[in-house]
């Protein structure tokens, strides 16, 4: 199976300390790929790297066998990698509906211009209204984001990565801050927007993450020390005397 994401001994050092210390990662086109470790492990430095928000030291980071180290994050975004991040990051004064449309324009080959009126683009309208739809915020579609709840921000949020038409998707802690009962929903959203789709998830709860992965990767201080199946993973004593202990005792 051909990569979607690979990193070849890709390192990052901020000033004199390592953050990176030559990562080696391979995630398969259509496979759903966790990112675990402790706090400080370097995950979320790991996404930015990926996604061109910071860049590597040294090595490279590949989309689909090309490489995209260096790049500023719109060009990787309109190679179809899109990503979510931990503090939700939506248009808190325009509605549902207006911040799935800003996503779906680019998607469509639309760009922003004065003149043109997008209530007038019926394939925007339609993609938006069936995104809309998929996060389960028809009802909400004209409340402003900022008054939705926190897991419905969460859901419009990942519904903005998606929306962009982006075969590759990023989503750093999704969960982060839900109840169980919010986390079992935004799991089944997850998986259903994902269908088909490469994805990479940076995950604290290691229930979602067992429960969604194909495959895992962990993370400590900086370098991998394991990736394989859930299975592998749980049974690895490396990465139980590391990271996960008694969680999955």
């Amino acid at each position: 199976m051909s990569a979607a994401i690979e990193l070849r001994g890709v390192e990052k050092s901020f000033g004199n300390v390592a953050i990176i210390r030559n990562i080696n990662l391979t995630v398969a086109q259509g496979e759903r790929h966790a990112l675990i470790g402790p706090n400080g492990a370097g995950k979320s430095t790991t996404f930015n790297l990926i996604s061109g928000y910071t860049a590597p030291t040294s090595g490279s980071v590949l989309l689909r066998d090309e490489v995209i180290s260096g790049l500023p994050p719109y060009q990787i975004n309109r190679r179809g990698l899109s990503r979510s991040f931990q503090v939700t990051n939506v248009f808190a004064n325009m509605s549902v509906w207006e911040n799935l449309r800003c996503a779906v324009l680019w998607s469509t080959g639309h760009r922003y211009a004065f003149w043109k009126n997008v209530d007038n683009l019926p394939e925007v309208r339609e993609r938006t209204a069936q995104i809309l739809a998929d996060i389960d915020l028809t009802a909400r579609r004209d409340v402003p984001a900022g008054l939705l709840t926190y897991a419905e921000q969460r859901a419009l949020e990942i519904g903005i990565t998606v929306a962009g038409g982006a075969d590759v998707i990023l989503l750093d802690e999704p969960t982060a801050g839900m109840s169980h009962a919010e986390t079992e929903r935004a799991v089944t959203l997850i998986r259903r927007l994902t269908k088909g789709r490469t994805l990479l998830i940076v995950e604290h709860d290691m229930s979602v993450v067992f429960g969604l992965a194909d495959r895992i990767s962990v993370l400590v201080y900086g370098q991998i020390i394991a990736s394989g199946t859930p299975e592998e993973i749980r049974g690895n004593p490396k990465v139980r005397e590391a990271y996960l202990g008694e969680e999955v005792a």
